[in-house]
């Protein structure tokens, strides 16, 4: 009778343990060496008149995007570089430091950390200074976001506002609605993109799925 207890047992564990993996973030770096943080410094100095010895931030917003592209390779190829392409005239005005994000989340909900938290990673114009980037992979009509991704999102949320004094969870195509608010540190007022990643849809279902954590609304 002990022996099928505890066969019983251990299956219902393994089951358990199956039904409800642990979610694991693998590293998988960009490179950031001493001309990335050279320009890094540069950035924060130009843009936000932040004179700072390292390229440390204190996160208080996260900021969720999509890459546009379709494969994990071809997006994280598009951050690794330190410089921008020579393509990216539309933010090549505010600098050569390429974008990049602290984290990218694959098609299949897998996390990539690509760079240390609180390291300043280029993702957001006015509020890098103190925001972490998380891109999602894909984004085209061809490559919607998945289900997979919302999820990771959701424990990715969940993680940074459980480690940092996480005030605001925003959208990348809400960023501009900060202009005026105390984060807001961009000098030059013409310098805008319009984004409309990761889009509402995205945006309602992570919200609803981490309003227990109490974000501060976004101002209107």
């Amino acid at each position: 009778m002990k022996e099928n207890f505890f066969l019983v047992l251990c299956f219902l564990l393994i089951s358990f343990s199956c039904a409800t993996p642990k979610r694991i973030i693998v590293d998988k770096p960009i490179l950031f060496n001493s001309e990335r943080e050279a320009l890094t410094l540069e950035y924060l100095k130009n843009r936000y008149g932040l004179d700072q010895d390292t390229p440390d931030i204190a996160p208080r917003m996260i900021v969720l995007h999509w890459t546009a592209i379709p494969t994990l390779k071809e997006s994280f190829d598009t951050f690794n570089s330190s410089q921008l392409p020579g393509a990216r005239s539309d933010v090549q005005q505010a600098g050569s430091l390429n974008v990049s994000s602290h984290f990218m989340v694959d098609r299949d909900g897998t996390i990539y950390r690509l760079m240390p938290e609180t390291t300043m990673a280029r993702h957001v114009i006015g509020l890098n200074h103190c925001a972490i980037g998380v891109e999602n992979v894909g984004g085209t009509a061809d490559t919607p976001m998945t289900k997979a991704q919302i999820s990771a999102n959701i424990f990715l949320v969940n993680y940074l506002a459980n480690k940092y004094d996480i005030e605001y969870l925003i959208g990348h195509h809400e960023y501009t609605r900060f202009e005026g608010h105390e984060l807001w540190l961009e000098k030059d007022a013409g310098y805008r993109t319009e984004k409309e990643d990761p889009g509402p849809d995205f945006m309602r279902k992570v919200r609803q799925a981490t309003k227990n954590l109490n974000f501060k609304p976004i101002p209107n």
